[in-house]
């Protein structure tokens, strides 16, 4: 990922660093999926095992932290070194809290199943739209970070508005249930707290990609417009 040093050993814990980051990628990714299947099939036993598996997620952060620390202290870098540095240990931080919101997915399913009939009637699969955009959006995220890839930093940028359609037009949806039968309002709000921390792994795709971007061009796009982060990258 960075460029080479005379230092081989520097070279090589940076790339142990970057490797790390992208098996945290993984494992937050299989939270995912299995959050999502759980809501898709009512399945409480995958809902568990996403509530069991976040300690591998939450240990995984602590260790990486440790390991930048570690680094910054005997390496004392500088520039884009120091960026990288920053920039990892802000990625580790949002892989965290995408597993946070996995997790939330996983409480919010527990929560649910047993519930009444009206449950069922609710539009719970449509959320794996909105699931998958997100998740797609997190790999590409990934991908692009672990190539410092600014085209596809961008490019992922662009698309966050797509997921973004997608919960409100959910949230109208789901209004509209509550409206005509009231009996569904408790299921319903279950329902809009999965898609509220839907929409929100793609928010920590998002900066992920600015940070891939900050990272090769030293420039802090955060909040920036489209047009000012297109400038920046070229």
């Amino acid at each position: 990922m960075p460029e080479k040093h005379l230092s081989t050993q520097f070279d090589s814990e940076l790339g142990s660093l970057s490797s790390r980051v992208m098996e945290l990628g993984g494992l937050v990714e299989s939270q995912i999926r299995q959050a999502v299947y759980a809501l898709s099939q009512f399945n409480g036993d995958a809902a568990q095992q996403v509530l069991e598996n976040e300690v591998r997620v939450n240990n995984m952060e602590v260790e990486i932290d440790r390991e930048l620390s570690s680094v910054i202290a005997r390496r004392q870098p500088t520039a884009r070194d120091l960026r990288l540095l920053m920039a990892i240990s802000k990625t580790t931080a949002n892989l965290e809290r995408v597993g946070d919101e996995a997790e939330k997915i996983a409480r919010m399913v527990k929560s649910i199943i047993g519930k009444s009939g009206a449950m069922r009637s609710l539009p719970a699969t449509e959320l794996r739209v909105a699931a998958d955009l997100a998740s797609g959006q997190l790999r590409k995220a990934l991908d692009a970070f672990a190539r410092l890839d600014t085209a596809a930093a961008v490019a992922i940028l662009k698309e966050d508005d797509a997921l973004d359609k997608e919960f409100d037009g959910f949230v109208r949806k789901l209004i509209t249930y509550m409206m005509e039968d009231p009996r569904t309002i408790s299921s319903s709000l279950d329902l809009l707290f999965i898609a509220k921390a839907i929409e929100r792994i793609g928010d920590h795709a998002k900066n992920i990609a600015e940070f891939i971007i900050y990272v090769v061009k030293g420039a802090d796009v955060r909040h920036a417009p489209m047009e000012t982060i297109e400038s920046a990258v070229k």
